[in-house]
């Protein structure tokens, strides 16, 4: 075979594997959008079935196509609507379930910070009674938590911070709750442990005021007066106008009882003698 021969055959050979690998690409292409268009068309009858009040068929619907067509881009908002459908019907430990998977398998995505916001969302509607299980109150306080350290300027910032100063509330009730239940014992180190933690860890709670008159309360109770001085200046200095402060006044008002029962003792006078003379002049 001559060398010009060689050279035709080689080119030919060169041509017609970059003709196969152009084939192969274009089917390649071909398949991915027949992907995505199957993708799409499961993800429509997910919305559907949202839309027409289904969300526990919805968010298997979403979860199904994920799971057929894990390749597609669609794959990882299928997962976010599954989530959401759940969430939308009140299945909330499914819901959890299924964002945190979200979170393990697609830790890079752009909505990320959305998945974050919905798991706290799914603690958060759990909340029944503060004086009971504090799982969900904690695990919503953590995510929320997140949100603000590491999405500030999301979307959900906001809400999310103002969700954690509910949850502050929420978590000073417990305390004082608590606290209440072992004043009724008479059990009183306890008591103000827990008095002094809303002091501590919720001070910007509406409870604040209150536990500090409770703290004036036991310790002047307890004979442990310098103590409760030391609260009620610290009652007064921060809340002067406040009806606990008045309270607290009155603990260190030694004839505030006896004045406070003269003057009833007074009324109850003046009172007979107006029904007395109302009856005389009846007469």
């Amino acid at each position: 075979m001559s060398k010009f021969l060689k050279f035709i055959l080689i080119i030919t050979l060169i041509f017609l594997t970059n003709c196969k690998n152009n084939s192969e690409k274009q089917v390649s292409v071909i398949e991915e959008k027949d992907l995505d268009l199957q993708m799409i068309d499961s993800y429509k009858e997910g919305l559907k079935l949202l839309e027409d009040k289904f969300p526990l068929e919805a968010a298997k619907k979403f979860s199904e196509a994920e799971l057929l067509y894990p390749q597609s881009k669609w794959a990882p908002r299928s997962s976010l609507m599954s989530a959401y459908s759940y969430y939308y019907g009140s299945y909330y430990e499914y819901s959890i379930e299924e964002l945190k998977r979200f979170i393990n398998i697609y830790p890079n995505h752009e909505r990320l910070s959305y998945a974050y916001y919905l798991l706290a969302m799914s603690y958060y509607e759990q909340i029944a009674d503060e004086k009971k299980d504090l799982g969900s109150i904690i695990d919503a306080k953590q995510n929320f938590q997140f949100i603000m350290d590491n999405y500030p300027n999301s979307d959900f910032a906001l809400d999310a911070e103002y969700k954690l100063e509910l949850i502050q509330e929420i978590l000073a009730s417990k305390e004082m709750y608590l606290a209440k239940y072992y004043i009724e014992r008479e059990k009183w180190i306890p008591a103000i442990n827990r008095y002094k933690n809303v002091i501590k860890e919720y001070d910007t709670s509406i409870y604040v005021e209150e536990a500090l008159h409770r703290l004036v309360e036991i310790h002047y109770k307890i004979g442990l007066i310098e103590e409760s001085k030391k609260y009620a200046s610290l009652l007064g200095y921060n809340y002067q106008s406040s009806e606990w402060y008045k309270e607290s006044y009155k603990v260190f008002n030694k004839d505030y009882k006896k004045i406070s029962k003269r003057k009833k003792e007074k009324n109850k006078l003046s009172t007979l003698e107006k029904i007395k003379s109302i009856l005389k002049n009846e007469k």
